[in-house]
């Protein structure tokens, strides 16, 4: 089995379960993908204080539904755990379709399709259903059911570490709160978790930090209880929406010009990519990205969220993502670390006219290769822009050459004592 395969079953496994911001199904899902990359799980109380936010009451589901007259389920949790709006409250009634309306959710404009609706703080309930159900729905009564518990618990968000020989860091971050969700959830979950394994035992310069935590307070969260330590971040990426046919998207981080942003925009070039400026609506690059701590994180999607007709409804399923889109993504990623474990700015040794290569042999070494010409230029351009000011990244992009090149050149021309990090 190959790596999209791998993801793709993996968003199989994990589509069943009913996620949220808090309770048992978030522990599961971080359960199932501890499997393959060891987490460290954080369990934050209720009533914790983070930032200007709350940490809530911990929701759980076990069951809810809306039977007619007959006693058949019309709309069952069992079979959809979109059915039900997120974190609603204790409800065992029986009502009209009068009573009930007010508390049911369709989209009109996608009659066969059932919405996603949540209701984290505000204490209410609701079911989501298709207009095409509702619109075969006589006046009742129904019986109507949601057990669930709504009560102080925890906040649990999943970390996983893998050491550089440095203490700066790169963050890859995901969310994991939405339930039946196939690409706007769970594929980012297999891209960030698969990124993790290809990563693991090799050499690296940066320390790698993955985050699977709740969208917007398991941020906010992890922000709180790593004031300390956020400063150590040099690179980030929040990653959603990874399975779709869509082309890959980023967004650069509210800085516009952070060394991500200059690494996306080299790697996609050549394939087709859309790159957006930042702005403060979206996943947690928001909250990476809000003025107190300013850090240099982006977004890696392919269809941003809202920009494709299933998002955040029942078409959102395992069928909707595809194993060659999550592996696009996951190359696109690897090819950024790639180039962000590489980026160096050196110092020409020789800057006084052009040093002889000939005699260090760095000619002869290139002599028969059919990339001979290129290799040469990208030792030219190395000595050339190699004054402190400049780093590889920067070279690559003036020079028109691949990353790749110039960091080779870089790594001969060192070796030969020409430049010095």
């Amino acid at each position: 089995m190959n790596d999209g395969a791998r993801m793709h079953a993996l968003v199989r496994r994990l589509y069943p379960l009913c996620r949220s911001i808090t309770g048992d199904g978030v522990r599961r899902t971080l359960e199932i993908v501890a499997e393959s990359i060891p987490l460290e799980i954080s369990e934050v109380p209720t009533g914790t204080e983070v930032l200007d936010w709350t940490v809530p009451k911990e929701w759980n589901i076990r069951d809810a539904y809306i039977k007619d007259p007959a006693g058949n389920r019309v709309v069952d949790f069992t079979r959809l755990n979109l059915h039900v709006v997120g974190y609603s409250v204790p409800v065992s009634a029986t009502m009209t379709l009068d009573e009930l309306r007010p508390h049911l959710h369709t989209l009109p404009a996608q009659p066969d399709l059932v919405p996603y609706r949540t209701g984290y703080y505000a204490e209410t309930w609701g079911f989501c259903l298709s207009e095409n159900t509702l619109a075969a729905l006589g006046p009742g009564p129904y019986e109507v059911r949601v057990d669930s518990t709504l009560a102080d618990g925890h906040l649990t968000y999943g970390e996983h570490v893998i050491r550089g020989s440095g203490a700066d860091e790169v963050l890859i971050s995901c969310h994991v709160c939405h339930p039946s969700l196939a690409n706007d959830n769970l594929a980012g979950i297999a891209v960030a978790a698969r990124l993790a394994r290809r990563l693991a035992g090799k050499e690296l310069r940066y320390t790698y930090r993955f985050v699977f935590a709740p969208g917007t307070i398991g941020a906010i969260t992890w922000l709180a209880r790593n004031r300390d330590r956020v400063s150590r971040i040099r690179h980030g990426v929040v990653l959603a929406c990874a399975g779709d046919r869509g082309a890959l998207t980023y967004k650069r981080s509210r800085r516009g010009d952070a060394e991500i942003d200059r690494v996306f925009a080299h790697v996609l070039r050549g394939r087709e990519h859309t790159i957006r400026d930042f702005t403060p609506y979206g996943y947690d690059e928001r909250q990476y990205c809000s003025p107190g701590f300013d850090l240099p994180v982006g977004s890696l999607t392919r269809t941003p969220y809202a920009g494709y007709p299933e998002y955040h409804t029942s078409a959102d399923d395992p069928d909707f993502v595809s194993a060659e889109a999550m592996e696009d993504t996951l190359d696109a990623l690897e090819r950024a670390v790639e180039v962000l474990e590489r980026n160096r700015r050196y110092r020409n040794l020789s800057p006084y006219g052009e040093p002889q290569l000939g005699r260090r042999g760095l000619y002869g070494s290139l002599g028969g290769r059919s990339d001979a010409e290129s290799r040469q230029m990208a030792m030219l351009w190395v000595l050339n822009l190699s004054d402190g000011d400049h780093d590889l990244l920067d070279i690559a992009e003036r020079s028109g050459l691949p990353f790749a090149a110039v960091a080779d050149a870089a790594d001969a021309l060192r070796g030969a004592g020409l430049v010095k990090e």
